[in-house]
């Protein structure tokens, strides 16, 4: 561990890994990751680390969900669909960095918690909803971007139908446990793989498109994985 007390210190790791997106940098500064944790794990919010939100999950890697939203390409005017939002720290960046989001979490409690989280630090622009992720949320739909922080070994067909053309798409693919992140870009025959991101390790995606529910959730779970030598 570092000792990270503030925003500029996790600012400070995520420049030190590559993260380049000016705008981005800036939103991680202004979100105090502090208000989006267990207060019995304040002492983790700006070290690069998963942090435990409960259901046997954690919260996605600091650098790993920025690695995730910087592919999306994001320039301030998208409409975005995060599917597993976790205690809202990912949802407040794309809040930041986009027109709006549609954030759909998959338990009550954790979604319940994200959204007085986010309610504190004055994000409005986030239509947070507690259901079935794998499906999407077609009623919003068309989706400039989406961002999936749950593994299954394809992209679900509902959330590649509810893209525009030319809009980007990133998720772990994989059964969940090892994983390639991957961004693919929506044409008008289909998705096309742009390139991986990282390896990392996610919980599986549960939900009708996805893994069968297990009782546990497709909240937000991920933690970047070394090279393979």
């Amino acid at each position: 561990m570092t000792g990270a007390r503030s925003p500029e210190d996790l600012v400070r790791t995520l420049r030190a890994v590559g993260i380049r997106d000016e705008r981005l940098l800036r939103a991680v500064r202004d979100t105090p990751r502090s208000g989006f944790v267990p207060a019995e794990h304040a002492a983790l919010a700006y070290e690069d680390v998963p942090v435990p939100i409960g259901h046997g999950q954690v919260t996605t890697q600091p650098s790993l969900s920025a690695m995730m939203i910087e592919a999306l390409g994001l320039r301030g005017g998208e409409h975005v669909l995060e599917i597993g939002g976790g205690l809202g720290f990912q949802t407040a960046l794309l809040a930041r960095l986009a027109a709006d989001a549609v954030s759909v979490e998959l338990l009550s409690d954790v979604a319940a918690q994200a959204r007085r989280n986010l309610a504190l630090q004055g994000v409005r622009n986030v239509d947070l909803r507690v259901g079935d992720g794998s499906g999407g949320a077609p009623d919003r739909a068309p989706y400039d971007a989406v961002i999936v922080s749950a593994a299954f070994p394809e992209v679900p067909p509902p959330l590649a139908a509810q893209m525009r053309i030319g809009g980007r798409l990133v998720q772990p693919i994989g059964p969940g446990g090892r994983e390639e992140v991957v961004c693919f870009r929506r044409t008008e025959s289909g998705l096309a793989r742009v390139r991986v991101l990282t390896a990392a390790r996610f919980v599986p995606l549960r939900g009708r498109y996805g893994y069968p529910s297990s009782g546990q959730g497709d909240g937000s779970t991920g933690v970047a994985m070394p090279p393979r030598r």
